[in-house]
């Protein structure tokens, strides 16, 4: 029989690896929300969904990015949480959750983009590519 607290702490390392990225991107996409919101729930679902997938994969990306290139933030934030008596492992979170929700954002402008020009006129999307295909090469 296998060990439930095994089972229990390996459900709680995923959900803490997978939980930050999930929940900044959430806020990715209520920041979109809040500036423009979706004209249909399938607009709204496909947004949400295209910026957590964004933010959890272009996320860790820019992290390690700005790791490399600006050390220095990662060092005072590290001397921030050690202020506040938490684990210097939580300064990474205070730089590393608003990078993981800009990685997030640019997905809700696109996806509402594609859609809507997908969307224009009530023609069918591939039409509507045609049709500006068509005049890109007559101009």
């Amino acid at each position: 029989m296998p060990d439930p607290t095994s089972s229990a702490a390996a459900s709680g390392a995923v959900l803490k690896y997978f939980g930050l990225h999930i929940s900044a991107g959430a806020l990715a996409a209520a920041m979109g929300f809040l500036v423009l919101w979706p004209r249909s729930m399938q607009e709204g679902f496909a947004r949400l969904f295209c910026t957590i997938v964004a933010s959890s994969v272009f996320g860790p990306m820019l992290v390690v990015h700005m790791h490399s290139s600006r050390p220095e933030l990662f060092l005072s934030a590290e001397a921030v949480a050690h202020l506040y008596g938490l684990e210097p492992a939580f300064g990474l979170l205070f730089v590393a959750t608003p990078l993981l929700v800009i990685a997030g954002l640019p997905a809700w402008w696109l996806i509402g983009a594609v859609l809507r020009f997908f969307e224009r006129d009530g023609e069918s999307w591939l039409g509507v590519v045609a049709q500006w295909f068509k005049r890109k090469l007559e101009k």
